[in-house]
């Protein structure tokens, strides 16, 4: 009897050491994710007055955090230009891209784009809707009225990218203009903005005429402008919204496959599937609404059961152009009647369209005026008259 409860004691024992060991290796299986932002993209990444990190996307880590308890989720400052840089037409930035770097395991708040950041870059899911919109934005004239105009399919124009950021240049090529329904013309130059705060340098390049529109976030000004406490962007670069620089095309959409996520990482470094579970979970709690409210996103959150009707109303910046209405001077242009910023054909009559369409050879990448009917019977005509004569 005496041999079977010491067997049975032993056996106790070792059952509660078992269960002991796997609590240790419960804790242990933590992974811990370092997730880097920079502090100039508010309500997504910013910095407080006192120089604390914050923004939507930390508060949504730090709420990961919180829930779940195999993922810890470290949230750093770090350059954009470490994240994704527009180097070459768009790579991933020098520490993301190197896989012997372990103090960076993505960056957060980036909008999954289409093209070269979906060639270069694994994304998690999103944590807001399809909610950044592009632009473009030129300056106005002492007459109110935008350099370049609505109408334009911006032939021979010259475009400020932001370097690093989204919209990327190539992604002009997946919206259309909202006031012709039209694709843009290929053919026009591309000059990248980059430094510290690359929406700065953009800009000032374009104030400097260094070029004649920017392709930007469509709420770009707003956020700007508004200068809260802790900006780190030249704020006075960013005044006379609507007198002194206007967008001419908002509400484009195209250039995105999904809205802002929480990272962008390394393809194939796994950063994508380890967060999804949790994400999910985090986005079905009253935190995750909260979150929401906080920022003022509610209206561009996936709503669950804790959601009622105080989503916030998409700003003038969503709007398509041809929905705007008025002039420039709230900072976002309607649809011009007429475009004044395309010269006419040499040698067209006044009294022809001004715009010839175009048609460039694939091989050569050259573009032939082709001369409206018009312009040649009113040719036919004057050889006519003059072998009459």
């Amino acid at each position: 009897i005496f041999d079977i409860m010491a067997q049975t004691t032993s056996s106790v024992a070792l059952f509660y050491t078992l269960v002991a060991c796997l609590k240790v290796a419960t804790v242990t299986a933590v992974k811990t994710v370092t997730l880097g932002q920079d502090i100039d993209y508010p309500p997504y990444a910013f910095q407080t007055a006192d120089g604390e990190l914050a923004g939507f996307g930390k508060d949504f880590a730090d709420g990961m955090s919180a829930m779940c308890e195999d993922i810890d989720i470290k949230v750093v400052k770090e350059s954009w230009a470490n994240c994704w840089s527009s180097e070459g037409g768009g790579r991933l930035g020098a520490k993301l891209a190197n896989a012997s770097d372990t103090s960076l395991d993505g960056c957060m708040t980036y909008t999954h784009g289409q093209g070269v950041r979906d060639t270069f870059a694994d994304f998690t899911d999103a944590m807001l809707d399809d909610n950044k919109a592009a632009g473009l934005l030129t300056l106005l004239g002492s007459d109110g009225k935008p350099k370049v105009t609505g109408l334009s399919d911006l032939y021979g124009k010259t475009l400020i990218d932001v370097g690093g950021w989204a919209p990327t240049s190539d992604g002009l090529g997946f919206v259309t203009n909202k006031c012709t329904s039209e694709k843009y013309s290929p053919d026009y130059e591309v000059v990248v903005a980059n430094g510290d705060i690359a929406n700065d340098v953009a800009m000032q390049m374009l104030r400097d005429g260094e070029g004649d529109a920017i392709f930007i976030y469509a709420d770009q000004v707003e956020e700007y402008s508004a200068c809260p406490a802790g900006s780190t962007w030249n704020c006075s670069l960013w005044e006379g919204f609507g007198t002194e620089i206007a967008y001419v095309q908002t509400g484009q959409f195209g250039h995105a496959l999904n809205g802002t996520t929480l990272s962008l990482s390394r393809k194939g470094s796994g950063i994508r599937e380890l967060l999804r579970p949790c994400m999910q979970s985090f986005m079905l709690t009253k935190e995750y609404y909260d979150i929401c409210v906080k920022h003022d996103l509610a209206g561009v959150c996936f709503p669950n059961k804790f959601f009622g009707d105080d989503a916030k109303v998409g700003g003038k910046y969503n709007l398509p152009t041809n929905k705007q209405t008025g002039d420039c001077s709230d900072g976002y242009c309607p649809c011009p009647v007429t475009s004044d910023d395309s010269p006419p054909v040499a040698g067209a009559p006044l009294d022809t369209d001004p715009i010839a369409p175009l048609e460039t050879d694939p091989t050569s990448g050259s573009t032939t005026v082709l001369v409206g009917t018009s312009l040649l019977m009113s040719s036919s005509i004057m050889w006519l008259s003059a072998s009459l004569m």
